[in-house]
Order: structure tokens, then C-alpha cells, then sequence
């Protein structure tokens, strides 16, 4: 199919460079002129598994081309999708500033009847203002149709979640459009939930709160097996061999990040009072995270006086491996916290380092790997679990650090590891392994 991608951010991307490699025509774009640019010569401007081999792709076989001219990139295209980010807003909500943006441009370029698919997350009942907005100022008589098509797709995966997911939910309450959608997603061979525009909205909701929620719940079993004795390693993996619960996002650490949860969470509650329906859960949920994110400085500043003067390694930035995206990840609070406590803080992540130099404070130096980062460290903090971190051996932290003392938010190692190196190691919900002597 003739097919319209605009917004080439996580979603736009990776939708526009995957239904590309389905073999339809796709033009992605976009207003950034320099991202396009980048584009246009093969160049990712995010950094997602697989997601350059298959743009270079996609781009020598013709099916793939990227502008930030409307009239050009809407040209005979059948099928438009929407993925512009839906930021937060002051209050929870979600901003819907470039959805109504693209909108208007819609409005202007349309030549042909066309079917408009919502990737991006937007609050339940956009969609239908979508149509009316793009109707209401439309220059030519054409007829739009709209639908929803939620993604799932989890930031590092992203490309093996398009071809592997669990379900594709397309919601419209136009059976043509709907007919569409699934024609387009038949080839990914993933069962395809059709539903009506509000549910689809809501699904994508529902399932990133409750995701969320099961995070935040195993962070506050790990908090208090550390407590009372327990391991949240064997907690785990007892609660998840029940089918009910099942073991995925049972992984205790110190709270999740990035550009969905957050943000999703605090955009239902949001709504959720727009409706005058209060969301205590979730509230509290949002509010065990921001604790959760806090807590491996806590066992920091616990285990020693001061760390005014020691120099602490931070070992991953991004919000979570396999991505370079840093959006409400530990690492900005983490960082900011031990240089105001007067800690000379080295950094290293595989990806991130460009986007952490943003956002991180001015005073946070970089390393250029794992071993440089612990150098002459007197503190180490696992903050994301790339896989690079994890096979870097625990028994190797002694011949770089001054003295190995190890504090792994995202439980990398085991404790077996931690015992046979000899270091002193704190994780999370579970027992300290090593001399840990308290000063306060």
C-alpha cells in the first residue's frame, strides 16, 4: 500500500522502517529538516536493535523515503498514521500540541480519501476529535476515515516486538478502515484484536498502567523482604510460576522510566478525573516509583558518613539497555543527588552518553567503558542492566576500584557472584553480601 508516516521519533520510526520491509511504499515525515536529512542519507537518529540494517534497507530496495514537505510526503498515500509525541503536561495530562498540528496540516494537504491511523498514545476520545478537527478545515472534498492502532512495542525491542508481539489491537467504528488495518498487519502473522476507537485507546492505557503497577508492587515486596530477611530473587520466582501471575516485569529495581510508563500513568489518573472517577491505585503507584527511584542513594548515604570527595562510578544512564533514551530515567535523579552530596561522579553507558549530556548535571565526567568508569572508584552504582554491565565479572571490580564497594540497583548479579569476589555488594531486596559496617 501507498502509506504516510508522520513523525519519525521511537514509534513514527521503527512503524514507517517495519511496514517498509512489508513490501509497502512508505514516506515518512517529519518537520525536523536536519533528522530528515540524516534520514535520508541512512542514518538512525535513535538508536533501536536492528533498526539501521533493516532503514539502510529499505532505503536501497526504494520502499522507504523520508521529507518534511506535507504536500510531497501525502501524495497519493492510502493509509496515513499519526505517531507524534503526546508529552506530559503540567497537570498529568497528555499534550496533544503536535497531534492538532499535524491536524491542521492534514486538513490542508489532502488530495484523495484516506484512512488516518492514531499510533501515538492519546487520552480515550482523540481520535474522534482527530476527525472532527481535520473535517472542519479540510480544503478538498475528501473523505477521512480514522482508526486507532496502538503500539506496544517496548523501547530496545522495538524492532522484534513489531514482528513478534503478542496482539495487534485495531480500533474504528468504520468497518472499512478496519478492513484496512488488517489487511496491512496480516503479513506480521500476530493475532489481531478489531475493536471499536475508544476501547483502542483504552487498551493501550489499561495495559501500560498495569505493567506499571506489577513494577512498583515487586519493588515494594523487594523493600520489605530486605527488612524482614527474604530474597526477592526466590519471592519472585515462586509468585511468577503461578499462571495467574506469570513471571515477566517481577524483576525487583529501582523503578521504571522512560517515555510510557510515566507518563501513561499519570495521564489516566488524569483523565480518570476529567470523568470525576478517582484512580487511588494508580496514584500510589506513581508515588511507590518516584520513592523507588530514590532508594539506591538512600542505601548510599546510609552506608557511609559522607561522600563528599569519593568518586562513584555510574554504570548505565539510559532508562532501560538496548536503547539511548534517557526520559525519567534513575540516572538523572541518582547523578544530581551524590553531586550535591559532593561526589565526583564518572559515568559510562554503551548508548546514552550523547542524550545524558543534556540532561545530566554539567559536572558528571564520561567514560568511554565499563573498567574506565571504575577506576580508582570508591563506589560503584548499577543503574541499567545492559548486557555489556552485566558480563563485565563482579570479581573483576576489585582491580579497578579503590576499594569494591557495589551498589546494583537492577540486581545484575547474583549473590553467589557477589560472595565468591569477595566485594561488598547491596541490592535490591535482598540480603547485603560482604562487610557493610553502618555509621549512622
Amino acid at each position: 500500500m501507498e502509506i504516510a508516516v508522520i513523525g519519525t521519533g521511537y514509534v513514527g520510526l521503527v512503524t514507517g522502517v517495519c511496514l517498509s520491509d512489508l513490501g509497502n511504499n512508505v514516506t515518512c515525515i517529519d518537520v525536523d529538516k536536519e533528522k530528515v536529512d540524516m534520514l535520508n542519507q541512512g542514518i538512525s537518529p535513535i538508536y533501536e536493535e536492528g533498526l539501521q540494517e533493516l532503514l539502510e534497507a529499505n532505503i536501497s530496495k526504494g520502499n522507504l523515503h523520508f521529507t518534511s514537505d506535507y504536500g510531497e510526503g501525502l501524495q497519493d498515500r492510502q493509509v496515513i498514521y499519526i505517531a507524534v509525541g503526546t508529552p506530559q503536561g503540567d497537570d498529568g495530562s497528555a499534550d496533544l500540541t503536535y497531534v492538532e498540528e499535524v491536524c491542521s496540516s492534514l486538513a490542508s494537504h489532502l488530495q484523495n480519501d484516506v484512512v488516518i491511523v492514531t499510533k501515538s498514545t492519546v487520552p480515550v476520545g482523540t481520535n474522534e476529535w482527530i476527525k472532527a478537527t481535520i473535517e472542519s478545515s479540510l480544503k478538498s472534498d475528501v473523505k477521512v476515515r480514522i482508526a486507532s492502532n496502538p503500539e506496544f512495542l517496548r523501547q530496545g525491542s522495538a524492532v522484534y516486538d513489531t514482528y513478534n508481539g503478542d496482539r495487534i489491537v485495531i480500533g474504528s467504528d468504520d468497518e472499512t478502515a478496519l478492513d484496512v488495518l488488517e489487511e496491512i498487519n496480516a503479513p506480521f502473522r500476530i493475532p489481531i484484536v478489531k475493536t471499536d476507537l475508544r476501547s483502542a485507546e483504552m487498551i493501550k492505557y489499561a495495559s501500560n498502567a498495569f505493567l506499571a503497577a506489577k513494577i512498583s508492587f515487586i519493588n515494594e515486596m523487594a523493600n520489605l523482604s530486605e527488612k524482614i530477611g527474604a530474597n526477592i530473587d526466590h519471592v519472585a520466582e515462586g509468585m511468577g510460576m503461578d499462571k495467574r501471575i506469570g513471571s515477566s516485569f517481577l524483576n525487583a529495581g529501582i523503578g521504571y522510566g522512560g517515555s510510557c510508563f510515566p507518563k501513561d500513568t499519570r495521564a489516566v489518573i488524569s483523565f480518570g478525573k476529567d470523568a470525576d472517577y478517582d484512580m487511588p491505585i494508580l496514584a500510589n503507584v506513581v508515588d511507590s516509583n518516584e520513592r523507588q527511584r530514590g532508594i539506591i542513594v538512600d542505601k548510599i548515604m546510609e552506608r557511609f558518613e559522607s561522600v563528599k570527595g569519593m568518586r562513584v562510578a555510574l554504570l548505565g544512564l539510559a532508562f532501560k539497555p538496548n536503547t539511548d533514551d534517557i526520559r525519567e530515567a534513575p540516572s538523572i535523579s541518582v547523578s544530581e543527588k551524590l553531586i550535591n552530596a559532593g561526589a565526583e561522579v564518572h559515568a559510562y553507558d554503551p548508548a546514552a552518553i550523547k542524550n545524558a549530556r543534556q540532561v545530566l548535571p554539567a559536572e558528571v565526567k564520561y567514560a568511554d567503558s565499563v573498567a574506565s568508569a571504575l577506576a580508582s572508584a570508591d563506589i560503584a552504582v548499577i543503574l541499567t542492566e545492559w548486557k555489556e554491565i552485566k558480563k563485565f565479572p563482579i570479581s573483576e571490580y576489585a582491580q579497578y576500584m579503590k576499594s569494591p564497594v557495589i551498589f546494583d540497583g537492577r540486581n545484575c548479579f547474583t549473590l553467589e557472584e557477589a560472595e565468591e569476589s569477595g566485594v561488598e555488594y547491596h541490592s535490591i531486596g535482598r540480603p547485603v553480601i560482604g562487610n557493610a559496617p553502618h555509621y549512622r
